[in-house]
């Protein structure tokens, strides 16, 4: 309770500040692994430290080897640039997911990725103690970054929440098991270097986000579709203990949900079969292939294999950061035990298989005698006509489609170009409030937001989020 009350003043205090006047602000210069970094402070008010390096570039030798330690700088360093989003093929231009989220453009590419960005009302405070967010982006496992137009760390900060993002790498870079990597490895497994990017990630933040005003021992780490599904990965594994003491799972995670790791055994053989085909056949050919070609090699073996639909890339069982399926971690209750609020949208890709996905994995919690989690369903028909579907969309691509609770969830509906009105506006004030509320807590209830009840076996409540609460 304590703990509590100092958390609440210090929200209150550093909300105040993030309202100044951006020229009335000084950025700390902080000390993090690998050196000196400065700020800069958002048109909002905020301090934000953008592009910070949280892992070695994984090139070269290092292409599909676990990530390794940050590698020093001298002076300080200034981070005022997103750092480059992982090698992916991209949104193409017309496209539904381009004129909803990317119409700035396709960011900077490359397999110099792992950075992560920082907003924080109270930069350089270590005795703040500030509850932590860390967002893992989806995107299929293929596209996507940390910094897209919809993610920011403004209505957190104003709430007192740090907020980290994060780029892990993608596709080819951050999923590919072959039977020569796992040889290379011990025996140990290979692929997951995605997964393992998003627990360096972590790991930092752990050691390093003190500095930033954050507790280090109060971290929510929340995604949504193929970052809910790294969410669930993590908590699965045994490597993550003691790195994450909430989850938040969006569009991507429960009990017989829609992604499902694969044997490693199953992830190898596609890769060996996948590289084969192109001709490379030794590590040394792969990692001296030009990662230009990367889409080309994956495009061509698909063609060929006739591959339906589907995730291509993904996580596997390697061994190692997964030891089996998150369904069978979950029914052997060994997924950190800690609260987790899971979630779908009523137009979602499969909305009645998360539904009964996020229920089923509440009622399992309940009946380990762990504490149920929070459900949700976001119903809103965002206002604005939408675009046509394409060929091989999410859904139907209306209504509450997949990722349309994203503008609400970081209260960035400004940025958005559909017609909000101020009903949308207190729907996202209002999820705003739980979110943070929970990273806070484990539990999202609080002053001024309607009562939301976990969902048990006596009461299989899923909390509707629209304009007119229910």
């Amino acid at each position: 309770m304590k703990k509590f009350w100092k958390q609440t003043l210090c929200a209150c205090l550093w909300c105040v500040g993030a309202a100044w006047p951006a020229q009335a602000q000084q950025t700390p210069v902080l000390t993090v692994d690998g050196g000196r970094i400065e700020g800069v402070v958002d048109e909002a008010g905020v301090t934000v430290y953008r592009g910070i390096p949280y892992a070695a570039p994984p090139v070269g030798e290092l292409r599909w080897k676990q990530p390794q330690p940050v590698e020093p700088w001298q002076g300080v360093r200034r981070c005022d640039t997103f750092g480059n989003a992982s090698l992916q093929g991209g949104q193409q231009e017309g496209s539904f997911y381009w004129k909803e989220f990317y119409q700035d453009g396709n960011p900077a590419m490359s397999e110099d990725c792992l950075y992560l960005n920082v907003w924080t009302p109270a930069a350089g405070r270590t005795d703040a103690a500030l509850p932590v967010m860390v967002w893992i982006h989806g995107g299929a496992f293929m596209n996507g970054f940390g910094h897209e137009i919809e993610f920011g760390g403004d209505a957190y900060a104003r709430k007192g929440v740090v907020l980290v993002t994060i780029n892990y790498r993608l596709g080819m870079c951050g999923f590919l098991a072959h039977p020569l990597l796992t040889a290379e490895n011990g025996g140990r497994g290979s692929g997951n270097y995605g997964l393992f990017d998003q627990l360096a990630a972590l790991k930092w933040v752990k050691k390093n986000i003190a500095q930033f005003g954050g507790d280090p021992d109060n971290v929510t780490l929340f995604g949504q579709s193929a970052g809910a599904g790294s969410v669930q990965a993590l908590v699965s594994s045994p490597l993550a203990k003691g790195y994450i003491q909430r989850a938040i799972i969006q569009s991507g995670g429960g009990l017989g949900g829609i992604i499902v790791p694969r044997t490693l055994r199953q992830a190898e053989e596609e890769g060996q079969a996948m590289w084969d085909a192109a001709g490379f056949t030794t590590l040394e050919a792969m990692r001296a292939c030009p990662p230009e070609r990367f889409g080309e090699v994956m495009a061509a073996y698909m063609k060929t294999q006739k591959i339906p639909v589907g995730l291509p890339y993904g996580p596997c069982v390697d061994g190692q950061l997964l030891t089996a399926t998150t369904d069978e971690t979950a029914i052997d209750a060994r997924q950190l035990d800690i609260p987790y609020l899971i979630g779908y949208t009523s137009d979602d890709i499969d909305p009645e298989t998360m539904r009964r996905a996020a229920v089923d994995w509440s009622l399992l919690l309940e009946q380990q005698g762990r504490r149920p989690a929070y459900v949700y369903c976001f119903s809103r028909d965002l206002p604005g006509e939408d675009m046509p579907p394409t060929p091989g969309s999410f859904g139907d691509m209306k209504g509450a489609f997949h990722s349309s609770e994203l503008w609400y969830v970081f209260g960035t509906l400004d940025k958005c170009w559909r017609p909000m009105t101020d009903a949308d506006r207190e729907l996202s004030e209002r999820m705003v409030t739980y979110w943070t509320n929970f990273a806070r807590t484990g539990n999202p209830n609080g002053t001024g937001v309607p009562l939301w009840q976990p969902c048990t076996a006596q009461d299989r409540h899923v909390q509707t989020l629209d304009v007119a609460p229910r």
